[in-house]
């Protein structure tokens, strides 16, 4: 199913300049198919299984669909990249979906390789930002008790975290918001992850 977009965000662009690199923040299109399959299978399959709590090697065509036709009213998507030698590069992306309309469960995926330059914290940071303007009460998301990197950024961006009543070795996320979450210079947890 294509999704209409509601209003295509561009407050949301960003550029975040570390170690020497340009990198573009900004809300997923729908011709970023190619881009978004290329980047989740570029992934280590460890980095993969962090992601989606399953081995996947490929994301399914209609994942693919799914995660670049955003509405931008119930789906919120960006993707981080970098431009060198005229290619286009997904670095990280993360994206919120809104979920009985007062939360939204989040996700964010980095290459290893761009992790610790604070760009999954200012990717979430933004995600926060847009979900408290939206009106939401709290922000949401599992990960594995293995994956360590996430519950560092959550806990920086002041989630609360704690076990699964109902899974075995994943942790829920959580996040409450209000009418005065800030959004101004990306002030949430926007310290290097």
């Amino acid at each position: 199913m294509l999704y209409q977009i509601h209003r295509y965000p561009a407050d949301l662009i960003d550029v975040v300049h570390t170690d020497g690199h340009r990198v573009v923040i900004r809300p997923v299109l729908p011709q970023d198919e190619q881009l978004t399959a290329t980047f989740f299978s570029a992934l280590p399959s460890a980095a993969r299984y962090d992601r989606f709590m399953s081995p996947m090697r490929n994301l399914p065509p209609e994942l693919v669909k799914r995660f670049t036709n955003i509405d931008y009213a119930q789906h919120v998507a960006l993707v981080a990249e970098t431009f060198e030698e005229s290619r286009e590069t997904v670095v990280a992306e993360a994206r919120y979906v809104v979920r009985d309309g007062t939360e939204a469960e989040f996700a964010v995926s980095v290459d290893p390789a761009w992790q610790g330059k604070g760009i999954a914290s200012r990717l979430l940071s933004k995600l926060i930002c847009r979900a408290g303007q939206a009106g939401l009460h709290r922000v949401v998301g599992e990960t594995l008790a293995t994956n360590a990197t996430m519950q560092h950024l959550a806990r920086k961006a002041g989630f609360v975290i704690r076990r699964s009543p109902d899974v075995s070795g994943v942790l829920l996320l959580e996040r409450a918001l209000s009418v005065n979450t800030g959004c101004g210079g990306d002030s949430v947890g926007a310290q290097a992850a």
